[in-house]
């Protein structure tokens, strides 16, 4: 969770700790029975919306707050973020998908001892996630929503139980200038774009067939375009409405000869 504490905003981060008991035989058998998630499947992308380098501002506010960078990490399993505030605040956090428990766990710290651990799900195009201040005894509840030209994220608090909520903060992420929202930043391999696109693809592929629009219009770059076989031209802003109307339903929508070529440089 990025923020202001500005005198009030807070985040936490996870750290893991292995503590080595028994002989390093016993260690490495159970080192090697464990088995590597496949982080390029579609649950896993639902965040991605919030990689990028960004510059952040307080909504109705034209100062600049703080820059932030959000990237891929770790193979594509976790949501790194690096925020820094015009303030001197700093915090990092780091957001992965829980598979075994179909939830997103976000933790955040700072640069002023501060941490706050928050978890939820996807809703429609929103990521919500809340969690328990526990150094003030508050609930919060944090918002992620993909807007035109960036993601706006909103937090509210409450202290009596979630019985009534009071606003905390509401942020706009603009993409930096020369850059773009859309910087899905993942080390390695020209192997590993190939996979953040195929995954994108097969997502979007699902979405068509559901009439998903709020998927639709997260995976597609606002100056898509769809050329037909027809020679018939449909923009990004043609296919949302036509998945809106509900007018289409499809028995099967995927694509079995899917490929994706190498030598393409993502935005």
């Amino acid at each position: 969770m990025s923020g202001i504490v500005r005198g009030r905003k807070i985040s936490a981060v996870f750290g893991i700790v292995m503590v080595m008991l028994g002989d390093n035989n016993l260690q490495a058998g159970r080192a090697s029975s464990v088995s590597a998630p496949d982080c390029g499947t579609p649950a896993y992308r639902q965040f991605d919306f919030w990689a990028g380098d960004w510059d952040v501002f307080e909504v109705g506010n034209s100062v600049q707050v703080a820059h932030a960078r959000v990237v891929s990490i770790l193979d594509g399993c976790v949501l790194g973020e690096n925020y820094q505030g015009t303030d001197g605040h700093e915090g990092q956090s780091f957001t992965i998908y829980d598979a075994s428990r179909n939830l997103w766990h976000q933790s955040w710290v700072t640069n002023r001892g501060e941490m706050l651990e928050i978890e939820g799900k996807i809703e429609g195009d929103e990521m919500v996630l809340s969690g328990k201040d526990q150094a003030k005894g508050e609930l919060v509840r944090g918002v992620w929503k993909p807007v035109s030209g960036g993601v706006r994220e909103t937090a509210v608090t409450s202290t009596d139980g979630g019985k009534t909520w009071k606003p905390w903060f509401d942020l706009m992420f603009l993409a930096r200038p020369g850059g773009k929202a859309s910087v899905i930043d993942v080390p390695g391999t020209t192997g590993d774009d190939k996979k953040i696109v195929a995954a994108l693809d097969t997502e979007y592929q699902a979405a068509v067939k559901n009439n998903d629009a709020p998927t639709m219009d997260r995976v597609l770059a606002d100056e898509f375009v769809l050329v037909t076989g027809s020679g018939k031209i449909y923009t990004k802003a043609d296919l949302l409405a036509e998945a809106r109307s509900g007018r289409v339903h499809y028995e099967r929508q995927d694509d079995a000869d899917q490929k994706c070529a190498s030598g393409a440089t993502l935005p």
